[in-house]
Order: structure tokens, then sequence, then C-alpha cells
């Protein structure tokens, strides 16, 4: 599988971006997809993920009400929309997937449980 990032960019504090991430080589059919990102001098922390077949979502709580993933099965595409950007939301952003292998969200915070990452796409928000 290869993944395909895009949609970073520089916004203003309050503004919106949406990343998208679309698959190559295989539909996302039984996969879980998730979005990470690092900021400088940080650990890659867990953003959000997605189960590609139940829809089922799991964000971490600074993002809670503000980011939301989402999946187009037709595209193969899983996205995540960030409003009410902020400055601490500059990073740089991966999406990530794997084949699922169990129920449990919280097992796909961990960048560990991912097989297959996309390139990164900077996101900037200005105070």
């Amino acid at each position: 599988v290869q993944l395909q990032a895009s949609g970073g960019g520089l916004v203003q504090a309050g503004d919106s971006l949406r990343l998208s991430c679309a698959a190559s080589g295989r539909t996302f059919s039984s996969y879980v997809t998730g979005w990470f990102r690092q900021a400088q001098g940080k650990e890659r922390e867990f953003v959000a993920t997605v189960n590609w077949n139940t829809g089922n979502t799991y964000y971490t709580n600074s993002v809670k009400g503000r980011f939301t993933i989402s999946r187009d099965n037709a595209k193969s595409t899983v996205s995540l929309q960030m409003n009410s950007l902020k400055p601490e939301d500059t990073a740089i952003y991966y999406c990530a997937a794997v084949p699922q292998k169990y129920v449990f969200p919280r097992y796909y915070t961990r960048s560990s449980a991912y097989d297959y990452w996309g390139q990164e796409t900077q996101v900037t928000v200005s105070s």
C-alpha cells in the first residue's frame, strides 16, 4: 500500500485546513487508518484514527470537537478536516494505515501499530 498525503499549508489561527491521504495499490477495506503529527523538537503523536469498515473514530483529546477524520470508500481516501486551528497544531502531519488486527481503538493510537506511512505534509498555524 502506498499512501499519498496532501493538503497542508500555512494558515492563521482559527482557520481551517483539510488533509487528504489517498491509497494506491489497494483499497482501505479492512484497514485502520490514522493521522499522526510531529512538532519540531517533539515526538510523533497520535491525532485521529478511523476503522475503515465500521467507520468508528477515535481522537486525541486536544483535537476533539475541532478535527474530524472521515473516509471515502469510492476514492480510497481518508481525510482530516481541521477547524479552529491553533498555533499548537503546527506540525508535520502523517497518514498511516494497517490491516485491522484488534477492535480496541486505543491500540491504534501507537505509531508502532501501523505498517504503512505516507509522506509528510506541513501544517503551520500562525497566531
